[in-house]
């Protein structure tokens, strides 16, 4: 597996992120991201779940339709910017790093985070999941959605300014198997790439589809 020298990718996806914070995102509402956080909904309900937070929850876009839908919601990012237009939507959020969450163990009933862990690099994803793990309650869904990649780690050729957006690109068979150390892998799909908003990263010259999954934690022994 190829990679990049290891540096702060965090500071840099925040500088990033601070100066896109007054950019509309309308990649988190295609039709097939829609429909997933829909059912994500439906299956909190069904099991009786009030409580979720989100990691890398941007401007809030998502995280307004959770609170639509009655749900607990609490949001955390590392750009302050994003933060600041997300506070502003009502929603409570806060700057934090996937890396430390500043919360106690079980906080929360279920946990979701779109195209967000696809900015950590295989060197420190195992420690961003085991904190998903700790601040969700024995059993809690983790929903997870990526891009897909060859399993390679690349600086975004899209991204024009410096700094560029840090991406680990990981196959199938690599996601399930992270996400598969930290508990049971439910609900895996994926979908093909579309055009124009219903695109990812990498201005066309990544062959990718998105990956979506249900990571259940586990219960005590």
């Amino acid at each position: 597996m190829q990679g990049l020298p290891e540096a702060d990718h965090e500071a840099d996806l925040a500088v990033y992120y601070d100066r896109h914070a007054g950019v509309p995102n309308t990649r988190s509402l295609t039709p097939p991201r829609v429909e997933c956080r829909e059912w994500f909904v439906r299956l909190l309900k069904t099991e009786q779940r009030h409580s979720l937070l989100e990691l890398g929850c941007g401007t809030g876009v998502e995280g307004v339709e959770f609170v639509r839908a009655g749900l607990h919601y609490t949001g955390v990012d590392l750009s302050e910017e994003s933060v600041h237009v997300a506070r502003a939507h009502g929603l409570d959020c806060s700057v934090a790093s996937g890396r430390s969450l500043p919360f106690a163990d079980a906080s929360f009933e279920a946990v979701w985070t779109m195209s967000t862990l696809l900015h950590v690099p295989n060197s420190r994803i195992h420690d961003v999941v085991t904190q998903l793990v700790r601040v969700s309650a024995p059993g809690a869904p983790v929903a997870v959605g990526l891009w897909s990649g060859e399993d390679v780690e690349v600086h975004n050729p899209e991204d024009l300014e410096e700094p560029r957006r840090f991406f680990s690109r990981r196959s199938d068979d690599t996601v399930r198997r992270i996400f598969g150390e930290h508990g049971t892998v439910e609900h895996f799909r994926t979908w093909p790439e579309g055009v124009g908003v219903e695109s990812g990263p990498g201005a066309g010259n990544w062959t990718q589809h998105y990956q979506f999954l249900i990571l259940r934690t586990p219960h005590p022994n």
